[in-house]
């Protein structure tokens, strides 16, 4: 039963509800089919009660001298007329006993013997008034009394043949059931049809709402039902939130480009201001060179001299091209990652006159499980907003943490502290605003990508900003790459 009701909520809602209507119109033409045969079958019983009593009170007027004189052969001649008159109706046998309860004759003495007891031929037979065709039995029996003058003087007990009664009613019965399965599944599949018409619409709308790649898609104007109906509300409805939701991704693409561009254009302002230093220094040993060629000594140390610019000319690259490397996923958080982070912020820092507070310990990434990727874009993307919140002079800071409980980076700046739309960008999924922190968003998306949460807190003057990852990040790294 369980089994059956689950099937049965699993089928569309377009095929359930003709079934329940079809399953309430069996029950409607089951009740009216019992009513047509209890009627029908009140009105057999009628006529044949109609029929054997006038059967009765003629075989009473005929007889009742007859029996009085006790003529037997009057008797017999008597029900052989009437069963010939009769012959391929209803009577089919009748027997007569006098007051005493013997046979004085009947229609066919070789079943009813003369002088036998009536009561063996009346067993199972039933009085006038509780007459009825039954639905088993070919026939039926009737005991009456044989009235003459207003007393009783014997006993008719006649045979009555029901055949043709059952075979209407079993025709009556098979007509209604081919009529009620008929017009229930006519009813039924105009049913179904009506249903799918009418629930098109939600059809439609479910389509759209799994389309392509998972994205709701709106619902062209040719498709949505006329009129002001709820499915006609419901799918403009379903069009205004698509429309919604298409606007607040292009809002949300066009600011993260927006930071995209804002962040990478001070990370290559540092660059240039980190690569212009040294150019400077190159050129002037170059120069050097060229004036004091003469002097052993002096090419010598201007050599020296091109050699580390030129070296720090290939770390800059060397770090720049490995944080925008897209195939360092699977490699895991090193401390080489701390140090080129930190060489590549070094030029805004100095340029801003900004203190730095590094606090990575030789041991902060040992053992954690953590894609470097990630997590360089989160290091630097919140150090370039805390240098861009604290100004000229300003302080902040960086501190690694691993323990056993897991992994953590915190963020500190003396700024003025995180406005509410970038604490929004960081630490909601609210809709972006214009402004509000470069690549916080970014952060957020970074950080929920590999499990992990962020913590914000404002105590005495310095903002912190906390980035956790449970048990090193064994089983964050897991879900990053699933």
């Amino acid at each position: 039963m369980n089994r059956a009701l689950h099937r049965l909520t699993t089928l569309p809602l377009s095929l359930r509800l003709p079934l329940l209507g079809a399953a309430m119109m069996l029950l409607v033409g089951i009740v009216a089919s019992q009513q047509v045969l209890s009627a029908l079958g009140r009105v057999q019983d009628a006529r044949l009660q109609e029929l054997a009593r006038l059967h009765v009170e003629g075989l009473s007027v005929a007889l009742g001298p007859l029996v009085l004189r006790r003529d037997i052969w009057e008797v017999y001649d008597t029900l052989d007329r009437a069963a010939k008159a009769s012959a391929g109706r209803r009577m089919a046998l009748t027997a007569v006993a006098d007051d005493g309860g013997r046979v004085l004759a009947a229609s066919d003495p070789r079943q009813v013997p003369i002088d036998s007891a009536i009561t063996g031929f009346a067993e199972g037979a039933v009085a006038l008034d509780q007459l009825s065709v039954g639905a088993r039995d070919e026939t039926v029996r009737l005991i009456a009394p044989l009235d003459y003058q207003g007393r009783m003087v014997g006993q008719i007990v006649s045979e009555l043949d029901v055949t043709d009664l059952q075979t209407e009613r079993r025709h009556a019965l098979l007509f209604l059931l081919l009529g009620n399965s008929l017009a229930t599944l006519i009813l039924a599949g105009l049913g179904y049809l009506a249903m799918r018409q009418m629930l098109q619409p939600v059809t439609t709308l479910a389509r759209h709402m799994t389309g392509a790649e998972g994205a709701p898609q709106r619902i062209a104007e040719a498709e949505v039902p006329r009129g002001d109906g709820e499915l006609a509300r419901l799918t403009r409805t379903y069009n205004g939130m698509v429309d919604a939701v298409s606007a607040k991704a292009e809002a949300e693409r066009r600011l993260a480009e927006r930071e995209r561009f804002v962040a990478l254009g001070r990370l290559s302002s540092s660059l240039a201001h980190e690569i212009n230093n040294p150019l400077g220094g190159l050129l002037n040993a170059t120069d050097t060179i060229r004036n004091f060629s003469d002097r052993p000594d002096v090419v010598r140390a201007s050599a020296a001299l091109l050699e580390r610019g030129l070296l720090h000319l290939r770390d800059v690259a060397r770090v720049t091209l490995e944080e925008n490397r897209l195939d360092r996923q699977d490699n895991h958080l090193t401390r080489t990652d701390f140090e080129d982070i930190r060489l590549l912020i070094e030029p805004e820092l100095k340029r801003k006159q900004q203190a730095l507070d590094w606090q990575v310990t030789a041991d902060a990434a040992k053992g954690v499980a953590l894609p470097a990727a990630p997590l360089r874009q989160i290091m630097l993307n919140l150090i370039l907003n805390a240098s861009a919140a604290v100004g000229h002079g300003g302080q902040i800071g960086l501190h690694a943490m691993a323990g056993d409980d897991g992994f953590a980076l915190e963020v500190r700046d003396t700024g003025p502290g995180l406005p509410e739309a970038a604490r929004a960008r960081l630490l909601s999924d609210a809709l972006l605003t214009p402004g509000g922190g470069v690549g916080l968003r970014l952060v957020r998306d970074l950080v929920s990508g590999l499990g992990g949460r962020i913590e914000h807190a404002r105590e005495d003057g310095t903002t912190r900003i906390r980035v956790f990852f449970n048990s090193m990040g064994h089983g964050n790294r897991d879900r990053a790459d699933a």
